[in-house]
């Protein structure tokens, strides 16, 4: 999972794709190919995101995708296709013996987007004064604490160029996730925000950088800058002229000069505009595929498979026992359902998995059954020993009779009290979704009535995030390589601890909030994890949580589909990869990409 990256609800869309002569007047008034023809003829990439950056400063990020991996960069990265992690600011490291001493060596002649240098202090800055600074909220916060103790390393300034981190005791995923997985931000620029405060007394960085600042003013050390943001519409980001990335003949890079990065909301309305050569690249889901398979020599384009996808779709159920101002977050009635075990386990036999592989994948796809990515090699299959949940309502039945749950004349299912089984269901707005109703159907066979309800992705995540008053979640989280990046998820007090959360700092507290024996079990092995260092080792511990996750079920996990992608051929270089950054598995290597000339 991503760290400090919330989640991407139906990351690859699975839609049934219905093109209507209407549909396509109506779109032409967006379609970016009218930018694309008033603009002046330079090589740009245009791709599309469903939804606004709610955000320019890259600590407050919460959601994805989101502009940080055009915009930012940290002291290493990691390579999207060997996995490995590969010098970045820093052009080398070195590791003390007892793995608690990081030295690294930034490049020289190191630059801003405004031209100032960057050195060693911001750096200190980046990590010091922010991602460890208490007053400020950030989503990295809890990947950068290290320990039991939760303690943040200690950082401090060599010289100009090197920069040494002290850690409490030894991390494994130090290099992937803190080096290679924390941007650097500009001291110059954001110092003062960090120590002046607003008439709330919050820091005034809190509100620096919004989507209201004119781009122009946004400092970074991407790839790109921000040229130019029409809310609803695009985002334009420019070549940053001061990168410091040089291919092996002393060409500067990125080798595109500009990338439009248009907003669309719907799945149908990226694919139309893909279609109709206003898009450059389109990632895709299974029914995208059987369509754009048959256009490829036709439309001069390209689809890549990259593997299983190493995000995670699942349900998820609100198991918070807390009361807000006297008033339970969840209906006492419900709760007691919710944080009944068995019936979670019911829940997950009554999903008939391989239906929706069949149907709305295409066959494109296999079960999920582990909160850790499939291409990560810490994840446990089920040939391993990983617990899974095959279709089989019966057993479902026999489980919910046995936790105290009874059937009416009409095969309703009731509580004890004789309550009627009934829950609201939350999803994304958007496209033609078909696994909700599934769901929904499924489960309709075990006597529960499902109400669905789609939402917009910022009012889920204002409920599951702050308000906390939700009963269950369709949604999907990024994966990645490092287990321990999905510490915020499994740390008991973690930010993203969504299923059973605690409200974020500042926000109304809680009563009554209760942490059970395995969300603890479970936060000590990440721990213990994060400290081995012997590979074997460690992929036992978090095989552990695998199956504890597996057996207790805060996460019910769904299936998981091919990572496709779709490219014109006049874009060369793509390397997409099932490991997800952000914005998308496409761009890890956006420096690489050229634009062939159409001429030739």
């Amino acid at each position: 999972m991503d760290f400090g990256i919330f989640p991407k609800i139906w990351r690859r869309s699975w839609i049934v794709v219905v093109v209507a002569f209407w549909v396509a007047i109506a779109l032409n008034s967006c379609n970016p190919n009218q930018f694309k023809s008033a603009a002046a003829q330079i090589p740009q990439l245009v791709v599309s995101t469903t939804t606004d950056p709610k955000t320019f400063n890259y600590a407050l990020i919460q959601e994805s995708p989101n502009i940080s991996s055009f915009t930012y960069e940290a002291l290493a990265s990691q390579n999207g296709v060997t996995k490995e992690i590969e010098p970045a600011l820093a052009e080398s490291w070195k590791i003390s013996q007892d793995k608690l001493h990081y030295v690294f060596t930034l490049r020289e002649g190191l630059k801003w987007s405004d031209g100032n240098p960057l050195t060693a202090d911001d750096v200190i800055f980046s990590f010091n004064d922010i991602y460890a600074n208490q007053r400020i909220p950030t989503y990295f916060q809890d990947g950068f604490r290290i320990g039991i103790s939760k303690a943040f390393p200690k950082v401090r300034k060599i010289d100009n160029r090197r920069v040494e981190f002290i850690l409490p005791e030894p991390f494994s995923p130090f290099l992937r996730s803190i080096a290679a997985g924390i941007a650097i931000l500009p001291e110059h620029a954001l110092r003062q925000a960090v120590e002046t405060n607003r008439s709330d007394g919050k820091p005034t960085f809190l509100s620096t950088w919004g989507t209201d600042t004119d781009p122009k003013k946004i400092i970074v050390n991407g790839p790109y800058t921000i040229e130019s943001y029409s809310s609803s519409e695009r985002l334009v980001f420019r070549r940053n002229p001061y990168y410091w990335r040089k291919d092996a003949q002393g060409h500067p890079q990125p080798y595109i000069e500009r990338v439009i990065w248009q907003i669309v909301e719907s799945p149908d309305t990226a694919l139309l505009q893909f279609r109709s050569g206003g898009l450059d690249l389109l990632e895709i889901g299974p029914g995208t595929f059987q369509l754009l398979k048959h256009e490829e020599k036709r439309a001069n384009i390209n689809i890549q498979n990259a593997g299983p996808d190493s995000g995670t779709t699942f349900i998820t159920f609100n198991l918070n026992k807390g009361r807000r101002n006297g008033k339970p977050l969840v209906d006492p009635i419900k709760s007691r359902w919710f944080n009944n075990v068995a019936f979670r386990q019911a829940i997950a036999y009554t999903i008939d998995r391989q239906t929706m592989i069949n149907n709305s994948l295409r066959g494109l796809g296999e079960p999920q059954d582990s909160p850790i990515s499939v291409p990560s090699p810490y994840y446990l299959s089920p040939k391993e020993g990983l617990k899974t949940y095959n279709y089989n309502p019966q057993k479902a039945k026999q489980l919910l009779l046995g936790a105290g749950f009874k059937y009416d004349n009409k095969g309703q299912l009731l509580d004890a009290d004789g309550h009627q089984v009934r829950f609201t269901m939350l999803a994304t707005a958007g496209g033609r979704p078909t696994i909700p109703p599934k769901i929904k159907q499924d489960l309709s066979k075990i006597g529960i009535t499902v109400d669905l309800q789609f939402l917009g992705f910022n009012v889920i995540g204002e409920k599951i995030s702050n308000t906390l008053d939700w009963e269950c979640w369709l949604g999907a989280i990024t994966g990645g390589i490092e287990p321990y990046d999905g510490y915020n998820i499994w740390s008991v007090e973690g930010n993203f601890h969504v299923f059973n959360q605690k409200p974020p700092k500042g926000s109304t507290p809680i009563e009554g909030w209760e942490v059970t024996d395995w969300e603890k079990k479970i936060e000590a092995l990440y721990i213990e994890g994060a400290r081995e260092t012997d590979e074997a080792k460690r992929k036992a511990i978090y095989g552990e949580t695998q199956n504890l996750s597996q057996e207790y079920l805060p996460f019910i996990y769904l299936v998981n589909s091919l990572a496709l992608v779709a490219v014109r051929n006049t874009i060369q270089g793509v390397k997409y990869s099932a490991i997800s950054t952000s914005p998308a598995s496409y761009n890890w290597n956006i420096y690489e990409l050229k634009v062939a000339d159409k001429k030739t």
